[in-house]
């Protein structure tokens, strides 16, 4: 591994680092001896292969963890791979609470590692859900109802807005908070920005 090959908002990132030090340091080894170009993007240490993302590094309150990016293209012939919450489609996980997890498993992590290499050669992609396979909240939809200007609004968001909006409205399990958020977002809405804008 050369020092070359190594960014120094990464060097900066594990100086800093007060949680997973010495195995962000541990995975950035591994990594890089997969010959993969070490970029800083979204506040995290990302790996590359002729600029495509392919791998990421960062760290939970209970976990540290390597991300790949097309994780659900890879084949997890160990059953490693971890989807972070149900709505991720693409991103796998692999966790680990210590250094010696990431040192017992390192052979395996480079296989997975030059696997999703060669998905991104190949050019592979991930199918995507459309969103016409999200359910609208009964409680979005009364609002529909009773205030069609909210629903023209609504479909007039992007997908990604509208997705973000019914993941929010429909986490709740009782109906009455459910109403709550919605009588909340209400105006963005009508204003036309998103949940987080």
């Amino acid at each position: 591994m050369t020092n070359s090959r190594m960014n120094p908002k990464v060097d900066e990132f594990l100086s800093k680092a007060k949680k997973w030090k010495e195995e962000y340091e541990k995975l950035r080894n591994i990594v890089l001896d997969c010959e993969l170009t070490e970029e800083f993007k979204w506040m995290h240490p990302c790996y590359t292969f002729e600029k495509k993302n392919i791998v990421l590094i960062h760290g939970f309150k209970e976990y540290c963890a390597l991300l790949f990016h097309k994780g659900a293209l890879l084949q997890d012939a160990h059953g490693i791979l971890i989807q972070q919450t149900e709505n991720v489609q693409a991103a796998r996980q692999i966790r680990f609470t210590n250094v010696r997890e990431i040192v017992a498993m390192e052979t395996i992590l480079k296989d997975y590692i030059y696997e999703a290499i060669e998905v991104e050669k190949a050019g592979l992609e991930v199918n995507f859900k459309k969103n016409t396979e999200i359910i609208i909240p009964e409680e979005l939809q009364n609002k529909f109802n009773e205030i069609p200007v909210l629903k023209t609004a609504f479909e007039a968001l992007t997908p990604g807005r509208q997705r973000a909006y019914i993941l929010y409205f429909s986490q709740p399990k009782q109906s009455k908070t459910r109403e709550s958020r919605v009588e909340k977002c209400m105006q963005q809405i009508l204003n036309g920005k998103g949940l987080n804008d």
